[in-house]
């Protein structure tokens, strides 16, 4: 493990961010731990100094041709501060680059609102807290192709998806990969044992 992913688990440690139990996550599956990255987002340093690598190997890519980045978006709720905070950090070099997020309607749908506009052919970076199947960042993908967008990639904090989750199809730029045990609900190892489980996400399943 190198220096700055060590980094990484050390703030998520620190701020109380990486829980242990078993929880339902918003993606349907059960799990025996949980990145609550609102805890580690609410300490502006530790936000900053977390996706300090992301910034790097971005802005790598961009200075060698490979990525192109106009506007960052984040789905909500997770993604919204991080998507400001690498908005932040990348605009020192780009200069100023927009931070947007999307919301779910009434429907539960994905969609961009409260006059946030993306013009057509814009390359959009998506930015999450943490990827599990990376479903919500699909969704958000979507709203954004549907008003014109060029879906550039992905960044996240934490990349905790299964080796068995589908291949995210973009570049892809996590701070951190863990490994965390997830199951379907009926094959749940906790619920086999009578664990009762909680739901700490904010996305109504």
């Amino acid at each position: 493990m190198n220096l700055n992913i060590e980094k990484t688990i050390e703030l998520l440690r620190e701020s109380g961010a990486m829980l242990e139990g078993h929880f339902l996550l918003s993606s349907g599956r059960h799990s025996d731990r949980y990145f609550q990255c609102a805890k580690l987002l609410q300490y502006p340093q530790k936000a900053s100094l977390a996706l300090e690598q992301v910034v790097g190997s971005i802005r790598a890519d961009i200075e060698e041709g490979k990525l192109k980045v106009d506007v960052i978006v984040g789905p909500a709720m997770g993604g919204i501060i991080a998507a400001w905070e690498l908005a932040r950090q990348l605009g020192v070099f780009l200069g100023e680059v927009p931070a947007i997020f999307t919301e779910r309607d009434e429907n539960g749908t994905m969609v961009l609102r409260r006059g946030f506009e993306i013009a057509s052919g814009q390359n959009v970076l998506i930015v999450e807290d943490v990827v599990t199947t990376g479903k919500s960042s699909r969704e958000c993908a979507a709203a954004l192709e549907a008003n014109g967008a060029v879906i550039a990639g992905l960044a996240c904090i934490v990349d905790r998806r299964a080796e068995s989750e589908e291949k995210i199809k973009w570049p892809f730029y996590p701070a951190v990969k863990v490994s965390v045990s997830n199951w379907d609900a009926e094959t749940c190892e906790l619920c086999r044992q009578g664990i009762p489980a909680i739901k700490p996400g904010s996305r109504k399943i």
